[in-house]
C-alpha cells in the first residue's frame, strides 16, 4: 500500500523546457553581479568558500563566480550552486520576472492524493528554496501546502540508494510503503535499491521496454493499488 509518494521535479512535474529554458539562463545572467552585490554577507561569504573549496581553488570572489559559471555551464549539481541559484530564482519570482511551470495533470493528481491522504514530498537536485519558489508561484498559485517535506542533495545523490533510506527514515514510512517518480532511470534504480516503488515518467520520451519500472506519460497514467 501506498502511503507516501516522492517526486523529482524536471522532467516529472515541470517540463525540462522551463527549467533549462528559463531559470538556469536567468541564474547565470544574473549569478555575477548577484554575487559581488551580496559577498559581505554571511551566507554568500559561506557560498564563496564552499565554492573555492570544492573546486580546490584559491579562495576569491571572483575565482568563485568563474567556476560557479563553468558549473552551470556544465549542468553540474553542486550543492553550493544549487544555493545561490536559489537565492536568485527568489528575487526572480518575487519580481514576476516568470512563474513555476508544472504539468497539468501533475497539479490534479497531487491534489487527489493529498486529499486521500497520501503524503507528499519533493527530491531533487534543486536546493530546498528553488523546490518551494517552483512549487510556491504557479499560476494556480502556492501549491507548497500539498508538501509534507522537501529533500535536496544535502541528503545525498539522487543516484545513491542510501538517499532514499535517508529519505524513508527521516519521513517514517517503510520503503515498501514509498512511490518515487522520476523520468532518470538511475535515479529509479537508486530508490528500487533502497526498497521504493518506483513509476517512470517518461513524458515525451519513448518507453524503454529493457527497464524494471513501470512507465507512464503523465500522471494521469499512475494507478495506485489503495
Amino acid at each position: 500500500m501506498i502511503k507516501a509518494i516522492v517526486t523529482d521535479i524536471e522532467g516529472t512535474t515541470s517540463s525540462l523546457s522551463f527549467v533549462k529554458d528559463v531559470l538556469f539562463p536567468y541564474a547565470r545572467a544574473k549569478l555575477p553581479d548577484y554575487v559581488r552585490q551580496h559577498q559581505d554577507e554571511p551566507s554568500i561569504k559561506q557560498l564563496i568558500t564552499d565554492t573555492c573549496q570544492e573546486a580546490n581553488i584559491s579562495l576569491n570572489t571572483e575565482n568563485a563566480i568563474k567556476q560557479l559559471i563553468e558549473w552551470i555551464d556544465q549542468d553540474k549539481k553542486i550543492t553550493p550552486l544549487k544555493a545561490l541559484q536559489g537565492l536568485i530564482w527568489e528575487a526572480g519570482y518575487k519580481q514576476g520576472d516568470f512563474n513555476g511551470h508544472l504539468y497539468q495533470d501533475a497539479i490534479d493528481n497531487l491534489k487527489s492524493w493529498k486529499a486521500n491522504g497520501i503524503s507528499l514530498y519533493v527530491y531533487s537536485s534543486g536546493s530546498v528554496l528553488a523546490q518551494k519558489l517552483l512549487f510556491g508561484h504557479t499560476d494556480e498559485g502556492d501549491l507548497t501546502p500539498l508538501f509534507s517535506g522537501f529533500f535536496d542533495t544535502n541528503i545525498g545523490g539522487k543516484k545513491e540508494s542510501d538517499s532514499y533510506r535517508k529519505i524513508a527514515e527521516q519521513i517514517g514510512y517503510p520503503a515498501n510503503n514509498v512511490l518515487f517518480l522520476s523520468d532518470i532511470k538511475e535515479e529509479l534504480d537508486a530508490a528500487k535499491a533502497a526498497g521504493y516503488r518506483t513509476i517512470w515518467l517518461t513524458r515525451d520520451q519513448k518507453p524503454d521496454a529493457h527497464v524494471d519500472h513501470p512507465q507512464v506519460n503523465s500522471f494521469d497514467g499512475i494507478e495506485l493499488d489503495n
